[in-house]
């Protein structure tokens, strides 16, 4: 009998502005106005949550209705929503401030600077059982660097190629540098502890890496993985497609932890996998899928096309038995013509303007919801 399908839920971060893809900020007037937006804490970002549930076509509903809200409230004012994760055609050099008078913001302006001033998505599946919940974030922590090769789409920044393929993930300041895999829920409870001791995390959610437990009371009411890696995707198939990819590593791990959680097939010990970690992330960030990585089951070098194309086979099965064929079929798209970053880099070396590639795909973006609302 098929396991049922995890709980699901994403947090959507997108730029605002011009059609011509100028980003113009307007998040705290929008997050005002429009039931269901927050700001982030400068104002040319903004972001929407969506409820969790299993299905995935309950959440590409949930994933476009905001939009088109969001959408309708733009259009009056001559804006609309850009694809890519950083600001592509700038500015960089200037915090623009949502919320002038709230402390954390202006924690976060003087630590970070623009640093932080990215979009992207955040992805979250429900886990309950903590050995789980622990399991599946060794294993995501240790495969992130293939979710973000297939999600990349911040190769400008000020209005020039940055030299990667996610400069957002280069340039966010990771915090704490250092994040252990964690054995338990009490090794993950004792280390947040003396972050928290220590003044390296201002708070429980200061905690800003690429997978990380989440929960309404953490470190110790826990009840999901949260996937932070991920580039903004804006097109929803592409989203749910990266999801259902991950979702069915962890469908695997579930049905045979010997062989997918790290801390028992890995000939390498959890220290060593950490910085394994961190290190293919980085790799991932500067090539995407034509990244080298190290695996995590032995250490080899591995492209993350050709890693995933490898477990895209050994995961048909499993897929056709939970039906989710259809909605992984965007990944080979993806593989085969590159994500979004390199689509755009190959744009721009055959002579296209930065701001014409974005103002061309935030157009090209508002057919393809209508297409699949």
């Amino acid at each position: 009998m098929s396991m049922p399908l995890l709980l699901k839920g994403f947090e959507v971060e997108m730029y605002t502005g011009r059609p011509d893809g100028t980003v113009v900020g307007c998040a705290a007037e929008a997050a005002r106005e429009l039931e269901g937006f927050v700001t982030e804490p400068d104002h040319r970002n903004l972001e929407y949550v969506t409820a969790p549930d299993a299905s995935y076509g309950t959440q590409l509903r949930r994933l476009l209705e905001p939009r088109r809200r969001l959408r309708a409230w733009l259009a009056p004012r001559g804006l609309t929503l850009l694809p890519g994760s950083t600001l592509s055609t700038g500015d960089s050099r200037r915090f623009e401030r949502s919320d002038p008078d709230n402390p954390y913001h202006g924690y976060i302006e003087a630590t970070y600077g623009t640093r932080v001033v990215t979009a992207s998505v955040h992805i979250n599946l429900g886990l309950t059982a903590m050995d789980q919940l622990f399991a599946a974030l060794r294993l995501l922590r240790c495969e992130a660097a293939l979710l973000l090769a297939l999600s990349a789409s911040s190769p400008f920044v000020d209005n020039r190629v940055s030299g990667a393929h996610s400069h957002r993930w280069l340039q966010f300041p990771l915090t704490p540098p250092q994040v252990p895999l964690f054995r338990d829920h009490s090794h993950y409870i004792a280390w947040v502890e003396s972050q928290l001791a220590a003044g390296s995390m201002q708070n429980v959610r200061h905690l800003w890496t690429s997978v990380r437990p989440n929960g309404d009371d953490r470190p110790h009411d826990l009840n999901r993985v949260e996937i932070r890696i991920c580039d903004l995707i804006a097109d929803p198939a592409e989203l749910l497609a990266v999801t259902a990819y991950a979702e069915l590593r962890l469908q695997q791990l579930l049905r045979d932890p010997q062989r997918h959680d790290p801390l028992l097939a890995s000939s390498l010990d959890l220290e060593t996998l950490a910085a394994l970690a961190d290190a293919n992330d980085h790799q991932a960030a500067q090539a995407s899928l034509e990244a080298p990585l190290q695996h995590w089951r032995h250490g080899s070098t591995i492209t993350p096309r050709d890693w995933l194309k490898q477990q895209l086979a050994e995961l048909a099965p499993l897929a056709h038995e939970l039906g989710l064929d259809s909605v992984l079929a965007p990944l080979e798209g993806i593989l085969q013509h590159g994500n979004q970053a390199m689509r755009w880099l190959h744009r721009h070396s055959a002579g296209e303007a930065i701001a014409a590639i974005v103002a061309s795909d935030a157009a090209a973006l508002v057919a393809r919801e209508e297409a699949l609302g």
